[in-house]
């Protein structure tokens, strides 16, 4: 088995329905011989699309990085219900699919936008008591959620037939689209199931393209081609602000220690970091005295800040 070896950046995988998040990550994984990864905001095994893999000391920002909006494009299959609120679901209802308009489906889809509630579905990643919600729905056990804040910044619809809508919507991370689409059936006077979905960007990689499985192959054994779809460390958080420091302030940055800023140098509460040379060292966040104290700190560059001089 090929040694594992120091790879950090970020790796936007146009992931395949039918693959697990985690199964999709271990694959880039490999592909790269990265020692470490793990992505950021994951998909349903059903769902095809975008799915940032971080490797190496691109996961101290996967969290950052989850707090973006998303985008999906999808078809609501109308007039059947199901346990799971997909095509992986049992039907538990079935009914003939409404004779709807393009005006009827624009107006329901208008009272989704802006910001509101949504419960999240049984069949979830999220934990009660410790246990995954899929678990106990597995199990046939349903329990209380509490409703979550969403924002629906649009909606749209793309097509219509005698079966269901083909839609497009761009939301709020920790938006269920399943339960969207539910809710937005309900709208309609009828059920629905949510088939063919995929996941057109996460922001802020709304512009960048999406490599394939089949892509990464073809390069596996080309350094160069492999680094072609590898995106620096810091290119999810590049809206954020940008401090850059002396030497002396990076190498106490790196170990550790917090900083005094200039009131009224940064208004943002979190900022990026770069040394001298203007490589990325990590993030920090203004604590309660004003300083900006460092968070995730790329351990690779300590080394490289001590040896040399200025």
């Amino acid at each position: 088995m090929p040694e594992a070896k120091s790879v950090d950046g970020i790796v936007l995988l146009d992931k395949p329905a039918g693959l697990s998040s985690n199964a999709a990550l271990q694959q880039v994984k490999r592909v790269f011989q990265a020692r470490k990864a793990g992505h950021g905001g994951s998909l349903d095994p059903l769902a095809s699309g975008m799915l940032p893999i971080c490797l190496g000391e691109a996961t101290k920002l996967a969290g950052p990085m989850l707090a973006g909006r998303k985008c999906y494009e999808f078809y609501l299959h109308l007039g059947v219900q199901t346990t799971t609120g997909d095509l992986e679901g049992e039907i538990v209802s079935e009914q003939p699919a409404p004779q709807l308009t393009e005006a009827n489906v624009r107006s329901a889809l208008a009272t989704f936008l802006g910001r509101g509630e949504q419960v999240p579905p049984m069949h979830s990643a999220l934990r009660h008591a410790g246990a995954r919600l899929y678990e106990l729905a597995r199990r046939g056990i349903e329990v209380q959620r509490a409703p979550r804040t969403i924002d629906i910044e649009t909606f749209e619809l793309l097509a219509l037939d005698d079966s269901g809508l083909a839609l497009r919507v761009t939301c709020s991370k920790g938006t269920y689209i399943r339960t969207l689409g539910q809710d937005l059936a309900v709208a309609l006077s009828t059920h629905g199931y949510i088939d063919d979905l995929r996941r057109l960007w996460v922001e802020p990689f709304d512009a960048e393209p999406m490599v394939t499985f089949e892509e990464l192959q073809a390069v596996a054994a080309d350094p160069v081609g492999l680094r072609r779809w590898l995106l620096p460390l810091d290119r999810g958080i590049e809206a954020w602000p940008r401090v850059d420091l002396d030497a002396h302030d990076a190498r106490r940055v790196l170990d550790g220690q917090a900083l005094e800023m200039p009131a009224g140098d940064i208004a943002e509460s979190a900022v990026r970091l770069y040394g001298p040379a203007g490589q990325f060292l990590g993030i920090a966040h203004r604590d309660q005295q004003g300083r900006l104290a460092p968070r995730r700190l790329i351990a690779s560059e300590r080394s490289r800040i001590e040896s040399r001089s200025f």
